[in-house]
């Protein structure tokens, strides 16, 4: 897969410590700090990406999620090369439901409730298959997997107590869905004090439009949530930062 690339020149300190690269990104570049940095992946589940899973039981075009799966598996590779910090989002609930509030799974009409027997096991349930990460995407040793019972990544979980133990203020974001999860955690880390980045094409939607709208939203006056980039811009980024 090809992409384009505009970053800036790296800058790197005599010990190494500190790798920077400008990465071109919306509003303006983003200042990654390489060694500050962890790439946050959310949601990447069997459930709502692949076909006869849950997502598509609700009526869902999931090509729309699965196009995201080798950008994302791309600028996975990368970062892992560069020995970047890596963190894995599940939405998931305890088998007893008892982190899911009556009002999350009771809202809607739906055919399939949290909880319920779906093509992949139990709604969004920690341990089920549907509820494991797409096998392109799927955790390795070191890394962080998050099992969290809210929309955003930090409600409910230990995440911002595990990056803060590792030095990291900025977060690259990628995952699905771009409106929901992804906008909520970024959101959440925005107010947490971290420097947020999506990869816009290593994020997707079931709505096209939802989409476009997050993206705006998220650059919107100068950056108010964040900044977002393409794929390859990334890539290159942690290319750039490799230690060999």
């Amino acid at each position: 897969m090809q992409y384009q690339t505009a970053n800036e020149t790296i800058n790197i300190n005599d010990d190494m410590s500190m790798v920077m690269v400008r990465i071109a990104a919306q509003p303006f570049a983003f200042a990654l700090e390489f060694r500050k940095a962890a790439l946050v992946i959310i949601d990447m589940q069997r459930d709502f990406v692949e076909p006869g899973g849950f997502g598509e039981t609700l009526g869902n075009d999931v090509s729309l999620l699965q196009c995201v799966v080798p950008v994302a598996r791309d600028v996975l590779l990368a970062w892992r090369g560069a020995g970047g910090l890596v963190v894995h989002t599940r939405e998931s609930h305890l088998p007893d439901l008892s982190d899911c509030p009556p009002a999350k799974r009771l809202r809607g009409n739906p055919t399939l409730r949290i909880g319920d027997s779906g093509p992949m096991g139990r709604i969004l349930v920690r341990g089920e298959a549907g509820n494991q990460i797409v096998p392109e995407l799927a955790p390795v040793a070191g890394e962080i997997v998050i099992d969290k019972p809210g929309k955003g990544a930090f409600h409910g979980t230990e995440l911002h107590r595990l990056l803060a133990e590792r030095g990291i203020t900025q977060l690259v974001f990628m995952g699905v869905t771009t409106e929901v999860c992804v906008q909520t955690s970024m959101r959440e880390a925005n107010d947490r004090g971290y420097d947020c980045l999506l990869v816009e094409d290593g994020t997707g939607s079931y709505f096209p439009e939802f989409k476009a709208a997050t993206l705006a939203m998220i650059t919107a006056q100068g950056g108010i949530v964040g900044w977002t980039a393409m794929a390859g811009a990334v890539i290159d980024a942690a290319d750039r930062c490799r230690v060999d």
